[in-house]
């Protein structure tokens, strides 16, 4: 049946994708003040931004692409000012923590690897990278609960973990509150440009109109971004988290692997399979998270399991994210990253101002989607 409803033009921007991504960014454009509407999916849609592991976290990435180790660490440390205005907007405390994280060694090669790694990464940055390398006793000095297999670490200040579920319930209700319209239960698969003076006029699934449209869809932007003249081959790319039960506090730092929440609870993770759309768990997978986990911290052997999960990584061909703006239809942007959480306050405080017509920061450039179009394009990648 066609859709003969009179669209719903009195929106600045629509942002398709209520996940994280999304949602951040039709905050971050409310506060702008901007009219917003943000459409969502529902709990039909694959749902990344729940089954994610919570960190906000910058060691090792932007190893080979220096731009996305600034952008990182830029969000990283607008984190706080984040936590404390959604908090201020809603009253919802995301426990944003940033005490510095770990990453843990089993070998000396592992650790001299680690240190090469992280060496080149501040090298690149001029510095600006805090980071130490430490021996056994060392970390043991900061996370007594290691286990006789762990040989050493990287630690940097930069690092921490929140609650992603509080996150994008707090961002969800700070955009309400600010006067974001969201509409639920909206699958999107078509968005059109129409040109007119100034600009294009965008219509998405023939119902909501905006000078603007921000394509935040996760897996779903590879359809979407051809339409308006964008390119993102993002493709799944499964992660796996078990989840133990409250015990004691014995971690204070978030780590690569391994994070005791606010509650109390122990997640252990994260895999990463190509394994296409399906997002189930499988034993053997969870067996070598859970062997790795009583590796590094044997006091988790005795922990009862609770919950386990799969959930599917929004991915490029490199890793690294796609922030682009049409050039054949100036208005339409496509935002696609797997660090929906670390990337949050970068999203709602940098990338939602460019939108609303603020210069571009200047760590994305490089983020267009047609650098995969490009035969000779060969980086590093992010992972």
């Amino acid at each position: 049946m066609t859709n003969t409803t009179p669209p719903h033009n009195n929106s600045d921007v629509i942002v398709i994708g209520g996940g994280l991504v999304g949602s951040a960014l039709a905050y971050g454009l409310a506060r702008q003040g901007a009219q917003v509407t943000l459409l969502d999916e529902g709990d039909q849609a694959l749902r990344a931004s729940r089954g994610n592991f919570g960190l906000v976290w910058v060691q090792g990435k932007g190893f080979g692409m220096t731009p996305y180790a600034r952008w990182t660490r830029s969000s990283a440390s607008l984190w706080p000012r984040l936590a404390r205005e959604l908090l201020d907007d809603t009253g919802i405390d995301v426990r944003l923590e940033q005490p510095g994280g770990f990453c843990f060694t089993f070998s000396d090669e592992e650790k001299e690897e680690r240190r090469l790694r992280m060496q080149a990464i501040q090298d690149e940055l001029a510095g600006d990278y805090p980071f130490e390398m430490l021996d056994r006793q060392e970390v043991i000095a900061r996370v007594p609960a290691l286990g006789p297999a762990v040989t050493g670490a990287s630690y940097t200040p930069m690092d921490g973990h929140t609650n992603p579920l509080k996150l994008l319930r707090a961002l969800h209700a700070a955009s309400l509150k600010r006067g974001v319209r969201y509409v639920g239960g909206q699958p999107v698969k078509t968005v059109t440009a129409q040109p007119r003076a100034g600009g294009s006029l965008f219509t998405v699934e023939g119902r909501w109109q905006a000078p603007r449209v921000v394509l935040a869809a996760g897996l779903g932007n590879r359809d979407l971004a051809g339409q308006v003249c964008l390119h993102a081959p993002v493709v799944p790319n499964r992660g796996q988290v078990l989840v133990g039960e409250r015990t004691a506090r014995f971690l204070d730092y978030p780590t690569l692997n391994v994070r005791q929440t606010d509650e109390g609870t122990i997640q252990l993770g994260d895999s990463m399979e190509e394994v296409g759309f399906n997002d189930n768990v499988t034993t053997g997978v969870l067996a070598d998270i859970a062997r790795r986990g009583v590796r590094t911290f044997p006091v988790l052997a005795g922990l009862r399991l609770v919950r386990a999960w799969g959930a599917l990584r929004v991915m490029s061909p490199d890793g690294f994210p796609v922030y682009d703006e049409s050039p054949r239809h100036p208005g339409a942007f496509v935002t696609t990253c797997h660090s929906g959480v670390t990337l949050a306050a970068a999203h709602a405080f940098r990338a939602a101002p460019w939108i609303s017509g603020a210069p571009r920061p200047e760590e994305i450039g490089v983020f267009q989607g047609d650098r995969f179009l490009n035969p000779n394009y060969r980086p590093s990648h992010a992972h």
